[in-house]
């Protein structure tokens, strides 16, 4: 990872935070135990990659991060929502996230549930304040735009479909995916706010509609990146460093480009998709230099 983009991940990651604890705090949550279970969630560390994939966005389109922070932060919101939930003992079952103890083992799981409501809604009342765009539209967009990329289209969709294919319902049954099924499943469940990211940068910036098709091309390619690193780290990775477990996908049965291909198969697959990525980029020139850092960057994360 360059100099360059450590720096601007670090100086999104800093900024975001800034902005989710005012957010916080500004809503005036009656119960201490409920904030504090939110900030635990959301100011936990993390590399804040969908944030800085809002702040890049939009500032190929001449937007300051400043400008792009209340749309990054209310994706993050949902993404750290999304977090809590997963890690819940009725999902995924995880006792560690960010080197931290879950949200339902630092308090309880009905306070962790609450947290993660409470994270999730939070994020539609910032994208509907008039400091995240001047233009009534462009916050209606950026409002329908999450509402998709989180929802049953999307993410919760993802979700749902990736619990059947581990066998968890009666009426499902486990069954073996093929790679039709697995991409689909893996760009609603982590693809859509990876995607939803750029969108929302490019929407912040007044892209026209090929800017966006284009952008949206890339952020398709790194949205499958994301889920097939994350799946070799799986296999791969040490929990110290990955920061929770290691070796569940296996345990659980879960269908991966990593099971579907091995490890040598995956491999190839990123870098196929790092190529496509970069060449969807390269109509922005130098201006998008660190979204094509960032990549390589998700091909080749270790944590």
């Amino acid at each position: 990872m360059t100099d360059s983009l450590t720096e601007t991940l670090a100086a999104t990651a800093d900024a975001v935070a800034d902005y989710m604890d005012r957010a916080i705090t500004d809503t005036g949550t009656a119960s201490a135990r409920l904030a504090d279970a939110m900030r635990h969630a959301a100011l936990g560390g993390g590399k804040r990659l969908r944030p800085f994939l809002v702040a890049e966005s939009a500032a190929l389109f001449g937007v300051p991060r400043a400008g792009a922070m209340p749309a990054a932060a209310a994706l993050e919101c949902v993404h750290c929502y999304s977090l809590v939930h997963d890690d819940l003992p009725a999902m995924d079952d995880d006792d560690l996230r960010r080197g931290l103890p879950t949200v339902h083992r630092a308090f309880d799981e009905a306070t962790a549930i609450l947290a993660g409501d409470g994270l999730l809604t939070l994020a539609f009342d910032i994208l509907a304040r008039e400091d995240t765009h001047p233009d009534p539209a462009v916050r209606v967009a950026l409002i329908a735009g999450l509402a998709r990329a989180a929802g049953t289209q999307g993410m919760v969709g993802g979700q749902m479909l990736d619990l059947a294919a581990e066998g968890r319902f009666d009426d499902a049954g486990r069954g073996r995916l093929g790679v039709n099924d697995v991409a689909r499943l893996q760009a609603m469940k982590t693809g859509a706010l990876l995607r939803y990211a750029c969108e929302a940068g490019a929407r912040l910036g007044g892209a026209s509609e090929a800017e966006r098709a284009t952008l949206d091309t890339y952020a398709l390619a790194i949205g499958r990146a994301f889920q097939i690193a994350d799946d070799l780290l799986d296999v791969e990775g040490d929990a110290g460093a990955v920061g929770k477990a290691v070796g569940k996908d296996a345990e659980a049965g879960k269908a991966t480009f990593v099971e579907l291909f091995g490890v040598a198969g995956a491999r190839a697959e990123l870098g196929r998709l790092v190529a496509e990525a970069e060449a969807a980029l390269a109509p922005f020139g130098p201006r998008a230099t660190l979204l094509d850092q960032a990549a390589r960057f998700i091909a080749n994360r270790r944590n």
